[in-house]
């Protein structure tokens, strides 16, 4: 899907109030996150390469649910580099 703000799938399907948007520069990935509910997050929060994610996933798994790990926010289902390069490639 696309809008004015560029290429995009919904992380959290049941969830439409989140978006992720995805570009490819250079060969790499990159992802940043959109919240109806929470405007700030777009201001606040530029775009992230897929490499930054997949050193985060690594945290995350190493983390319990009391230190934001896997109960908390799953990076998987949102940074999905498969949906990304699809999504890219069907805007093209």
């Amino acid at each position: 899907m696309q809008d004015d703000k560029g290429l995009f799938y919904y992380p959290f399907p049941q969830n439409k109030h989140v978006r992720m948007y995805v570009k490819e520069e250079e060969g790499t990935l990159w992802f940043r996150m959109w919240n109806a509910n929470d405007a700030k997050l777009w201001e606040d929060h530029g775009w992230v390469p897929y490499g930054a994610v997949k050193r985060a996933k690594e945290l995350f798994k190493k983390k319990g649910p009391s230190q934001g790990g896997p109960q908390a926010f799953d990076p998987d289902k949102a940074y999905d580099p498969e949906v990304a390069r699809l999504i890219i490639k069907e805007g093209k």
